[in-house]
């Protein structure tokens, strides 16, 4: 390879920047650099704007994979950058020069149990030099597979037949995309690790029971005279932590209730007691009406035996 002149005087030029730029004597040979030296200078420095704070109070919000990265405070005079290191994968960019907190950075996290780290750097709106490194923060690890949170399932149907309770859901959705189009479902992604419980009591009751499928159904054997109130959530066993994912909505059958069934017993005793009150008075009041007509008739009656 033949070098120009131009080339070489540009890159003793270069050279001689990075020098200045990193507090080395100009004449410093590049094969004399002290060793702690070059190890700072490829360090990251935080101070080289110190007169740009960093964030603070940084966390990762995620549910059903999708993954929001938020952080304080509310940026005045600068901006916010995004970076996403993985453990080995290349660092990618989001949210560039950023005013706002928050950042979506679901679709850097494809590889869900790839472990990451994310640096917020505080930069001004012109940019920075390519030889100066801005001031940032950087966020606690994050493991999307053993983080995420799982959402809530879905119930498609549910019946009470008899003394059998039948309950059909359906998996929660991933923002993630097979190369069809169509969305993957958490159990796409976690496939024999995941599970769901049933929880189910009797209507008006406190005592529950439980049941775990690793299906989309549960298929349980109930009281048939008694009606029947149940969540669902999915459940990853094999975390140490977040193991519980969100619940299902409540849910009761309603097979045909007696008033009794409907509004407990206190309300039948309330019933009760009016009804009661009501008979006493009306035998009270009739019993007044029938002195009162009788003491009537005896005073119509003096008159003539005075006669």
């Amino acid at each position: 390879m033949v070098f120009r002149k131009q080339d070489l005087a540009q890159g003793k030029a270069d050279f001689q920047r990075l020098q200045r730029l990193r507090g080395f004597p100009l004449g410093l040979p590049l094969g004399q650099f002290p060793e702690a030296a070059a190890v700072s200078s490829l360090a990251p420095e935080r101070g080289s704007n110190p007169e740009l704070p960093t964030a603070v109070n940084i966390t990762w919000s995620s549910i059903n994979f999708k993954t929001i990265l938020q952080w304080q405070p509310k940026p005045s005079g600068y901006l916010y950058t995004v970076e996403i290191h993985g453990q080995t994968s290349d660092t990618k960019k989001k949210c560039i020069l950023t005013a706002e907190t928050e950042c979506d950075v679901t679709d850097l996290l494809r590889n869900v149990r790839e472990t990451y780290t994310a640096h917020i750097l505080s930069v001004t709106s012109s940019g920075t030099d390519n030889f100066e490194e801005p001031p940032f923060a950087v966020s606690e690890k994050f493991t999307p597979y053993s983080q995420t949170v799982l959402g809530k399932p879905e119930i498609q149907n549910y019946t009470q037949k008899g003394s059998r309770l039948n309950v059909v859901f359906q998996d929660p959705l991933t923002p993630y995309t097979f190369p069809n189009g169509s969305f993957q479902s958490i159990r796409d992604i976690f496939q024999n690790d995941l599970e769901y419980k049933m929880y189910y009591w009797k209507d008006q009751s406190s005592g529950k029971k439980d049941a775990t499928t690793k299906s989309h159904k549960f298929e349980e054997s109930i009281d048939s005279s008694k009606n029947y109130c149940f969540y669902i959530q999915g459940i990853i066993p094999s975390r140490k932590e977040n193991r519980n994912g969100q619940e299902s909505m409540v849910l009761c059958t309603s097979i045909g209730r007696n008033i009794l069934d409907e509004y407990g017993a206190e309300v039948f005793i309330i019933i009760a007691v009016i009804v009661i009150a009501i008979i006493t008075s009306a035998v009270v009041l009739s019993v007044i009406l029938c002195k009162r007509k009788k003491a009537k008739a005896a005073r119509e009656k003096e008159p003539l035996n005075g006669v």
